[in-house]
């Protein structure tokens, strides 16, 4: 029926429009900075010419950006509609065109600056929107075209035959329906499309000025972070010894990043202590501060795994605050909660102890980023996240273990959470080929507030040989780099590692998962020699 034909367009135009709005949205409730289409456009600027670029600012002035995206969302438009169109034909040609686009905003989302790999997270939600909204939209036009009636042969100059009419009727029935469905999905679709952008836009507005007032902080007791003398072990390939912020690995439950401004947070302490507190930004500020390197822990990291990161940290000492509140001798822990629900059950001893655990407000010379816990989070060294590393805090109970619950030890995770003793090989990677001969070997090896005193690697089960290690002689509460050197012959190898901590323990190779309180065994890996 022609009447249809224009509807496939309008079907590809609305199911493009869903995708946007739901990528957006989901951009925005993840806190990310950009949306697809404005990274799409960032990519455009990029590889832009300069001479182009010139040209078309002469011509437009400060419109470049606005006729930018402009531009974008007609190209769109068009090839939203023209995939509806071929929806009619091929019912799997648009799936390619919406892969097509998915790719480019992929590649786009990961040549932002500072990106990771969930920023592709709403390009996916929008691929998976675009086909559903599709299929909802072509269905019942599908079933119109097939409920329409052939072209009747020119008609005999013969008395009008009543039951054809009545033959007809049917057909025109179910073609109204299937049009009064089209329209009344198109119209579920744009409305839901509206609300989802306005909500993003209400969602981002709050993002953008937090992140304003979080970049316009100016907290005087920040240094910069300076590296250690020594803790770099001079080996291409290692892991750097400081992590950037924006590669700091992240875990947490949080599907929206609390976004607070810090004029709005406060820290409550209270519980089993003499005299309640109530400590907003402003005070926290003010008080001295205290600075560390410390190496985070993801009690989900496999051996050999990436979940663990270092970072030059500074805050409140946590004791300070408990000592002026006045903790009860029969406490045993702190449940600590965030704003944005979570919890984690702390050991009182790691939060009062010489461990340097505080109540951290930057990170790596700036403050906290939103994702890392702005305006601030608890750092304790020693324990794995999941029962200390508390982002967003916002209240402090102290009480006992027997008496609270927290998130994961309800889902059947340790209560203590002390980080295990371990190491890794960066040098060489997994199924890699190096030259044979002197072939160098490379890592990290932590014990967080124990210390690192050695590291042993062993090639094909041979004897464990002393690697050396870089010196970090300012904390134990950092990992450290490792590297070593063995002659090899051509062919298939296997490298394991193990580390001794100040202690004089000897990093088990029993292999366990990381549920209950933490994975254990040697990495071990395969290469070639050539």
């Amino acid at each position: 029926m022609r009447t249809f034909r224009g509807a496939w367009s309008v079907a590809g135009l609305a199911a493009g429009v869903a995708g946007l709005a739901t990528s957006y949205f989901v951009a925005m409730a993840m806190t990310l900075r950009d949306s697809p289409v404005v990274a799409v456009a960032n990519l455009v600027v990029k590889l832009t010419p300069g001479w182009l670029a010139h040209y078309l600012i002469e011509q437009v002035g400060k419109l470049d950006k606005p006729l930018l995206l402009l531009g974008i969302f007609v190209v769109l438009a068009l090839v939203f509609a023209w995939a509806g169109r071929l929806a009619r034909r091929i019912w799997w040609a648009p799936a390619l065109v919406y892969g097509v686009l998915t790719m480019i905003g992929a590649i786009a989302a990961r040549e932002e600056r500072g990106s990771s790999a969930v920023d592709v997270v709403p390009v996916a939600v929008g691929f998976v929107t675009w086909l559903v909204a599709l299929s909802l939209l072509t269905e019942p036009l599908r079933r119109a075209e097939l409920a329409a009636p052939a072209p009747a042969p020119a008609p005999a100059p013969a008395v009008p035959d009543v039951t054809a009419v009545d033959r007809l009727e049917p057909a025109s029935v179910r073609a109204d329906h299937t049009r009064r469905t089209f329209v009344i999905r198109a119209g579920i679709l744009a409305v839901g499309a509206v609300v989802l952008g306005a909500a993003g836009r209400v969602v981002g507005r709050g993002r953008r000025h937090v992140e304003e007032s979080r970049r316009l902080l100016r907290l005087t007791q920040v240094t910069e972070p300076a590296v250690p003398k020594g803790a770099r072990i001079g080996l291409e390939g290692v892991t750097p010894w400081q992590t950037p912020n924006s590669r700091f690995y992240r875990i947490d439950t949080a599907i929206v990043v609390p976004a607070i401004e810090p004029k709005n947070w406060s820290l409550r302490i209270h519980g089993n202590v003499d005299r309640e507190i109530t400590l907003t930004y402003a005070d926290l500020v003010d008080r001295r501060f205290t600075e560390a390197w410390v190496t985070l822990c993801c009690v989900s990291n496999e051996v050999g795994g990436d979940l663990i990161g270092n970072a030059w940290f500074s805050g409140v000492r946590v004791a300070d605050l408990l000592r002026e509140a006045g903790v009860h001798d029969d406490a045993d822990a702190v449940l600590q909660t965030s704003d944005d629900g979570w919890t984690c059950g702390t050991p009182l001893t790691a939060l009062t102890d010489d461990r340097n655990a505080m109540l951290a407000v930057a990170m790596n010379g700036t403050p906290l980023p939103l994702e890392h816990g702005f305006p601030a989070r608890t750092v304790v060294p020693g324990l794995y996240g999941y029962v200390s590393a508390c982002k967003w805090v916002v209240d402090y109970e102290v009480t006992n273990f027997a008496d609270i619950s927290a998130y994961w030890t309800d889902r059947g995770w340790g209560e203590k959470g002390p980080i295990k003793l371990a190491s890794r090989i960066d040098v060489p990677r997994s199924g890699a080929e190096v030259p044979s001969g002197a072939v160098t070997f490379g890592g990290v090896a932590w014990a967080q507030h124990t210390g690192i005193e050695g590291v042993e690697f062993s090639v094909d089960g041979e004897d464990w040989t002393d690697a050396e290690i870089a010196a970090v002689t300012s904390t134990d509460d950092t990992w450290v780099q490792w590297k070593g050197v063995a002659e090899l012959a051509e062919g298939d190898h296997t490298v394991r590692v193990r580390a001794i901590d100040k202690d004089g323990q000897v990093q088990t190779g029993v292999e366990q998962d990381v549920l209950p309180d933490g994975a254990t065994g040697w990495h071990t890996l395969d290469f070639t020699c050539t």
